[in-house]
């Protein structure tokens, strides 16, 4: 069962084939609304790539899947299972054994996920990469950054927004399909085409030229002076988003520009470099905390550029407890989104690796001595 046995996923079995990044943010978010997550992970060294935080809420058993009995206990268990993926290279998962072929054909309704950066087909599909190449080919990052030069974001927009959360979509909808049919499938879920997918809105305004290409020059790309960040006098930042034209009037109000000249046509770009130095001398005058305060209670869309350590701290995020802290004491974010009906329940801390072993090969039926026998062959840790 689920270590919590709660949230709308309960009852829901998923056997995640170890990886790093994409594969466990997908396993946090289906364990977090209640899903059973099983993650099997190399007996022995461990990746210093995985983050043990992205595997709350779910069991850990320790397998070598390189050794062919290490594949017939995982097949085994993924014979329970409604789902299972897997973050390796094309073609790996079936040299060793246990890929979608060979596990549809012991559990028809099983959904197989497979979790890559470009996809099991296509000229790159055997190349390594990393978020950063990935969201480079899909032109995600060519569009992030000052006009100079692309700026590196965080593993966001790649890892996590293009590849785990679709994972995780892709599952659930399958496995929806299989109960409804009798039949599991493939999904492919690869993080260019996700990320391509977030793109949706950029290449609609493309195509009817509102939308130019290059960092900075557009409304929400950091282009407009009413719609990026400002230093202030503390070196704190304040970000504005200003964009329709009552929450401009706002803005300019609380600085004391109504009726400037200068800021008459919030859309005329020819003035935008103008708006943007005055607005930039402005902000400079007085600490971020400062105009917090002066647009606190305004329509203005001013917010405080806060640090991981400041967010958890603000009155918003504390009112609906959008972050919490785990049995180590560290700042972890709650489950999302909510639900009234079956709400997740509290996340369990990130077990060690192997902890549930000896439990999930039980439950698919191993015997005992079985599970004594592979551990002690170094099959199972």
């Amino acid at each position: 069962m689920s270590p919590r046995g709660a949230g709308p996923l309960a009852g829901l079995r998923i056997v995640e084939l170890g990886g790093v990044g994409p594969g466990p943010f997908a396993g946090m978010l289906l364990a977090d609304l209640g899903a059973d997550v099983i993650c099997l992970e190399p007996v022995g060294e461990r990746s210093p790539l995985v983050v043990r935080a992205l595997m709350r809420s779910r069991r850990c058993a320790s397998v070598n899947l390189k050794h062919p009995a290490g594949a017939d206990a995982v097949l085994r268990l993924i014979d329970t299972a409604d789902a299972c993926y897997e973050g390796f290279r094309p073609g790996t998962a079936e040299r060793l054994g246990i890929g979608p072929t060979q596990c549809l054909a012991r559990n028809p309704r099983l959904v197989y996920g497979r979790m890559t950066g470009w996809g099991q087909s296509g000229p790159l599909a055997q190349a390594p990469g990393h978020d950063i190449n990935y969201i480079a080919l899909a032109g995600a990052l060519s569009a992030i950054g000052p006009a100079e030069h692309p700026s590196v974001p965080l593993n966001l927009l790649g890892d996590f927004g293009g590849g785990g959360t679709f994972l995780a979509l892709g599952l659930v909808s399958a496995v929806l399909k299989a109960r409804a049919t009798g039949r599991g499938q493939v999904v492919d879920a690869a993080m260019t085409d996700g990320i391509a997918l977030l793109l949706t809105a950029q290449h609609s305004l493309l195509s009817t030229g509102e939308w130019t290409e290059g960092r900075g020059r557009n409304i929400v790309d950091g282009g407009a002076p009413f719609y990026t960040t400002y230093r202030c006098a503390d070196g704190g930042h304040v970000a504005i988003g200003a964009l329709e034209p009552q929450f401009y009037a706002a803005l300019l109000k609380v600085l004391d520009l109504t009726g400037d000249p200068d800021f008459a046509d919030q859309h005329d770009r020819l003035a935008w470099p103008a708006m943007r130095a005055r607005l930039a001398a402005i902000f400079a005058t007085r600490t971020r905390d400062e105009w917090v305060d002066m647009f606190d209670g305004t329509d203005a869309c001013v917010s405080p550029v806060l640090s991981l350590t400041e967010a958890p701290r603000h009155p918003h995020n504390a009112a609906r407890a959008t972050f919490g802290v785990d049995s180590q004491g560290a700042i972890r974010a709650n489950p999302a989104p909510r639900f009234s009906g079956t709400p997740a329940g509290e996340p369990t801390a990130a077990p060690a690796p192997g902890a549930h072993t000896r439990q999930v090969f039980i439950e698919a039926g191993l015997s005992e001595a079985e599970i004594d026998e592979l551990i002690d062959n170094g099959v199972l840790g």
